[in-house]
């Protein structure tokens, strides 16, 4: 890094100038864009009735599998919120419109008045020490209402009566369910803007009123994506309004759609990324697979979400407990929400000992906020590796498929220097090995070895940025047009079965900002430079850094190998709390890196821009190279 730093052009410190327009969104801003609204500083924990029942639900249910929750231990270990899923609303009262609870299933919402109550329920939760989580939609109607075979536990009523989703009632629902009735947490879904067409048959029947679409899960181009983020905001608003205090948590659940795995990390705690999961290895792979890749969109305050955790169940029973172990480590090591979805009353201990699994759970839960970062990336096998607020790593081995293999773990996968030490501590078995340089591990099929590792680093004195994702925001990601992710693993039935045409990509994201990687996939090269540390991102981009006490930042910068449009310039901007510090000289593809080195002592957040007047984004991935921030 040294070497580099003097050999290469050492930019202009303070003086160099970039004209900036009114309302350009490469604007340097000082500050921190991403959501950090509600209490989601880890990844919230806890239980939700929708994988167990459905809409099946009842109180004796709920809070059957919250005393379980506790007297397990698994409350004191972090799994605090119990969310109520779809099926618990009976309908809208009208005309006033306040939603009523189907109190035949909780009769403890009897408390007289004019109208049931969630309060002594949500007040029953708490005295355990618990939180409670409650369920809408987006639009009018519900994801049941949509989808349920039957009609048994669906809203009742007139048409008027049966639109118990918050659209048109955001502001009213959301003081009913935070300010009244004392919950802590919401799921929004999004069927309702999705699944209520004109021409749709539940519309056409007259039991509905059509609405939208304005969400179409197949193709991105078909969603009104401003309108979708229009409401979330009202919604933001609305909770920010009855929760003074800030202890509420928005989970934002329109499954992926509408390029949400580049927004979500705005707009709430947790995201969506993905469909629903099912208790099938295939699904598994492709909930994980929309996630792995994003870990520069998670952050303290906002994670991506790949659905809750499906073990008790199907391919994730007590019977499979490889795949069960596999599913939550990787959970784990993403730091998705750790939302157990199984009737714990009836949970065997082994599964229990899984989702309480103290150290794998600290990896979740550690304060950095680091989700981790791919090592090695094939279609069989992957190493991931997070880094800890300690300076250890964890390291997770994945076995995608269906035979053994043996794989190297290297201290580069690691970042860690190749002379010294490398203490692994197995989190399963909890044994302890020591490596330098290289170790050989034997992973089983669908099997997840999962360790923390304790080693010198790399680079001394300092971190890459890669290395630290959760303090790093692409606030601009440089895509402009929202491009189905074609890397997204697709089952082989999909949801329709195979009568169909089967699974197509619609995941948006492909082209984003990645840690140690070109934005499509490539690895990071600038004319024949390789580089195994940086982040990839498109031209036109900013990203926010926090910094956390460095010295200085650098970096080695040009328009990667992978670009496509070989003759737009781009520029290089380094800005610390809003103020210019450093530029690099106009450079296009095939031009070496230019190095930049400056220092951010008492610097709060820089920020990154690559400026390209007249380059096509998306033709024009950029590197910043082995960027890094050290401590003199």
């Amino acid at each position: 890094m040294r070497k580099m730093l003097t050999a290469g052009v050492i930019a202009a410190l303070l003086g160099p100038s970039i004209a900036v327009a009114q309302g350009d969104p490469l604007a340097p801003t000082g500050r921190w864009s991403a959501n950090m609204a509600g209490r989601a500083s880890t990844p919230p924990m806890g239980w939700s009735t929708w994988n167990a029942f459905a809409t099946d639900i009842d109180e004796d249910k709920i809070l059957g599998s919250a005393r379980q929750i506790v007297d397990s231990g698994l409350a004191a270990k972090g799994y605090r919120y119990i969310n109520i899923d779809d099926g618990w609303a009976l309908k809208r009262r009208m005309p006033d419109g306040r939603m009523i609870i189907r109190d035949d299933k909780f009769p403890s919402s009897r408390v007289g008045g004019d109208a049931p109550s969630f309060k002594p329920f949500t007040e029953k939760l708490h005295a355990m020490g618990l939180k409670a989580g409650i369920y809408s939609d987006l639009g009018r109607n519900t994801c049941s209402e949509a989808h349920s075979p039957t009609d048994t536990d669906l809203p009742k009523g007139t048409v008027l009566e049966r639109e118990v989703g918050l659209y048109g009632r955001i502001d009213q629902d959301i003081a009913l369910y935070f300010k009244d009735w004392g919950f802590d947490f919401i799921k929004v879904d999004g069927c309702g803007l999705r699944d209520y067409a004109p021409q749709s048959e539940r519309v056409r029947s007259g039991k509905f009123r059509a609405l939208g679409p304005f969400l179409d899960s197949s193709e991105v181009m078909r969603t009104n994506i401003a309108a979708i983020q229009a409401m979330f905001r009202q919604i933001n608003v609305a909770l920010t309004r009855e929760n003074p205090d800030g202890d509420y948590l928005l989970s934002l659940c329109v499954w992926g759609a509408a390029n949400v795995r580049a927004w979500g990390k705005d707009y709430g705690a947790i995201s969506r990324t993905s469909d629903d999961i099912s208790p099938a290895w295939g699904r598994l792979l492709v909930n994980y697979d929309t996630t792995v890749t994003r870990p520069l969109y998670a952050h303290p305050g906002s994670w991506n979400d790949p659905d809750m955790l499906h073990i008790g169940a199907g391919d994730f029973d007590a019977d499979h407990l490889t795949e069960a172990r596999s599913h939550f480590a990787l959970w784990a090591v993403l730091n998705a929400p750790l939302m157990i979805g199984t009737d714990l009353r009836k949970t065997p201990q082994a599964l229990l000992d899984v989702f309480g699994n103290a150290d794998i759970i600290a990896l979740n839960q550690d304060p950095a906020g680091n989700q981790a970062t791919l090592a090695h990336d094939s279609s069989d096998v992957q190493i991931l590796v997070k880094t800890l607020a300690s300076g250890d790593k964890a390291v997770a081995i994945f076995n995608r498929g269906s035979g053994d293999y043996d794989v190297d773990l290297s201290a580069s996968h690691l970042k860690f220097s190749q002379d010294a030490p490398i203490e692994l501590v197995d989190l399963w078995s909890k044994q302890v090995s020591t490596f330098t340089k290289r170790t050989r591990l034997h992973v089983k099929p669908r099997e997840t070895l999962i360790f923390r590792a304790h080693g010198k680093h790399a680079l001394q004195g300092g971190y890459y940025l890669s290395e630290q994702p959760g303090s790093v925001n692409p606030a601009v990601d440089g895509v402009l047009y929202p491009t189905p992710d074609p890397s997204i693993f697709r089952t082989g039935a999909g949801w329709g079965g195979t009568g169909g045409a089967g699974d197509r990509p619609s995941y948006a994201g492909w082209g984003g900002a990645r840690a140690d990687s070109a934005p499509y996939g490539q690895l990071l090269q600038i004319a024949g430079q390789r580089f195994t540390a940086g982040i990839g991102i498109l031209a036109n981009s900013r990203l926010e850094v926090r910094n956390h006490g460095a010295q200085r930042f650098t970096t080695l910068v040009g328009v990667d190998d992978s670009a496509s449009d070989k003759a737009s310039d781009v520029t290089f901007a380094v800005y610390g709390d809003g103020k210019l510090l450093a530029t690099s000289k106009a450079t296009k593809w095939g031009m070496p890196a230019q190095s930049i080195s400056v220092p951010v002592a008492g610097v709060k957040l820089i920020e990154l821009v690559a400026r390209s007047p007249r380059g096509d984004n998306q033709r024009l991935p950029v590197t910043w190279g082995e960027a890094a921030l050290l401590e003199r």
